[in-house]
């Protein structure tokens, strides 16, 4: 019987060598993660500042991820439009990728995946906010390889609850993928204004692209 390998298991290192995935770093290549003028709604601005008031308050205990996709997740989805044509979020999806015959199998479960029509938008991978917002990144990216081949850029959002991270992956012979900057609701302020904006500013990219 073949090994199953859960995506949950796998480091950054092991999907690039897996993959043949290639890191970008220059910062040209994300260009899409470059903040645009958008003004957001005051009603989404209260939504959002109540979802960090609300984190900040839960977060001085220990948090299930399934808490922080309540507090954190669903307001913030909410703000950036994906409740709303024409897009459809996913929870929880089964994704199971083979290899050679003697290789395991590696099968995961992803957090929300937000759809428009066949193409993927962003991948959402929620960590308990005791974990490092890097320890979602193997499985983000996992996910989003494991999409039919597009040539269109795939986006993902990787996070903990308090720190966002955007990812784009580029398929082809060589795939290639790069982060945003870090936001953080730590920071002064509230990063999820930030965060909203890229998200309708990508859901608007591809949503032209389809």
């Amino acid at each position: 019987m073949r090994q199953i390998v859960p995506a949950r298991n796998l480091s950054r290192r092991e999907v690039e060598h897996r993959f043949d995935l290639q890191q970008v770093y220059d910062e040209a290549f994300f260009s899409e993660a470059q903040l645009q003028p958008m003004e957001l709604k005051q009603d989404d601005q209260m939504l959002l500042d109540r979802a960090k008031a609300d984190f900040l308050y839960l977060a001085k205990d220990h948090l299930h991820e399934e808490i922080i996709k309540l507090v954190v997740l669903s307001p913030l989805l909410s703000a950036a439009g994906f409740y709303r044509q024409p897009f459809r979020p996913v929870a929880e999806r089964q994704v199971e990728l083979e290899f050679a015959d003697d290789d395991p199998i590696l099968r995961g479960r992803l957090d929300i995946l937000v759809l428009n029509e066949r193409l993927w938008v962003t991948v959402i991978e929620a960590k308990s906010s005791r974990f490092n917002v890097l320890e979602a990144i193997p499985q983000t990216l996992f996910y989003m390889l494991a999409s039919p081949s597009q040539p269109s850029p795939l986006f993902g959002l990787a996070t903990n609850g308090s720190d966002f991270l955007f990812l784009k992956l580029v398929q082809g012979e060589q795939p290639q993928y790069g982060f945003s900057r870090l936001f953080s609701l730590l920071n002064p302020g509230n990063d999820l204004y930030q965060v909203s904006t890229i998200l309708q500013q990508l859901g608007q990219r591809v949503a032209v692209a389809v």
